[in-house]
C-alpha cells in the first residue's frame, strides 16, 4: 500500500451520531405546535405517517443518486396532510423542518478527537465526505465548530453543496481535489456504509475503511472494505501511519 497522504471521513455515524429519533422528534414537535397554533386539527399519528412518507421519498432518491433536501421533504409533508396553508405559514414550517438540528450537541464517536489529532500531527490532510439528509451542511459544520472538530479538517464535501451523493465519483473527486489534488492511491476514506462509503472509495481507487463503532453494516452483497475498525484510535496504525 502506498503511503497515505490524506484521509476523508463520513460524517454521520463516523464522526458524530445522534440519539435515535432526536431530529425526527424535534421536527414533529415543532410542526405539531405550529399547526395547532394556526388552527389546524390533526392526529399525531397522521403527522407521523406523512413524516415517514417523506423519509421514504428521501431514501428512494438517495439510493438513486438524486438530491432530496429538507425543503422538498417539508413540501411533501404539507401535500400529504392536505392542508391549505398561507405563504407565511409555509415558510415557517419549512424553516422549522430544516433547522431542527440547530443547537443540538450530537455525540462525538468514541476516540474521534484522538484519531484526528494523531493523523494531523502526522502530516496527513483530512477531509469530510458527507451525504446530507434533512440537516443542511451549514448546520452540521456549525456543530463541528462548536465541538472543536472542524478546524482539524482541511476540506469538506457535503452532498447538498457538491450536488452528488456517495458513491458517485464526483463527490470523491471533489474531496481529493480540495485536499490538494491527492491521487486516490494515496488517500483513504472512512465510513460506516458499504453501499456508499466502501463502494464509493473502492471505485475511486482509494483505500476503504469501514467503521463499525456506531453501526455495523452487514448488508450483502455490498462490498467489504480493505480494513474494518471498531475503534477510530486504531486507524493511524491500520493505515501504517
Amino acid at each position: 500500500m502506498s503511503a497515505v497522504e490524506a484521509v476523508t471521513f463520513d460524517h454521520w455515524n463516523t464522526l458524530v451520531y445522534e440519539e435515535r429519533g432526536q431530529l425526527r422528534g424535534r421536527r414533529l414537535e415543532a410542526w405539531a405546535g405550529i399547526l395547532e397554533d394556526a388552527g389546524f386539527a390533526l392526529e399525531r399519528q397522521q403527522l407521523e405517517k406523512t413524516f415517514d412518507s417523506a423519509w421514504d421519498a428521501y431514501v428512494k432518491s438517495w439510493n438513486e443518486g438524486e438530491q432530496y433536501l429538507a425543503a422538498q421533504a417539508a413540501e411533501h409533508i404539507m401535500e400529504g396532510l392536505g392542508f391549505e396553508v398561507s405563504p407565511e405559514l409555509r415558510v415557517q414550517l419549512v424553516e422549522a423542518f430544516a433547522n431542527a438540528g440547530v443547537g443540538i450537541d450530537f455525540h462525538l464517536t468514541d476516540g474521534v478527537e484522538e484519531c484526528l489529532t494523531a493523523l494531523r500531527e502526522g502530516g496527513v490532510r483530512l477531509g469530510i465526505i458527507c451525504d446530507v439528509g434533512f440537516t443542511a451542511s451549514d448546520v452540521l459544520r456549525e456543530h463541528l465548530i462548536r465541538r472543536g472538530l472542524l478546524p482539524l479538517f482541511d476540506h469538506w464535501s457535503f452532498s447538498d453543496e457538491v450536488g452528488f451523493y456517495k458513491p458517485a465519483p464526483e463527490i470523491f473527486e471533489h474531496a481529493l481535489e480540495g485536499l490538494g489534488g491527492i491521487v486516490p492511491e494515496r488517500a483513504a476514506h472512512v465510513g460506516d456504509l458499504r453501499r456508499t462509503d466502501v463502494a464509493g472509495a473502492k471505485a475511486a481507487g482509494m483505500v476503504s475503511v469501514r467503521y463499525t463503532g456506531v453501526f455495523d453494516d452487514d448488508s450483502a452483497p455490498e462490498p467489504e472494505a480493505d480494513h474494518v475498525v471498531a475503534d477510530l484510535r486504531r486507524l493511524p496504525a491500520v493505515l501504517g501511519l
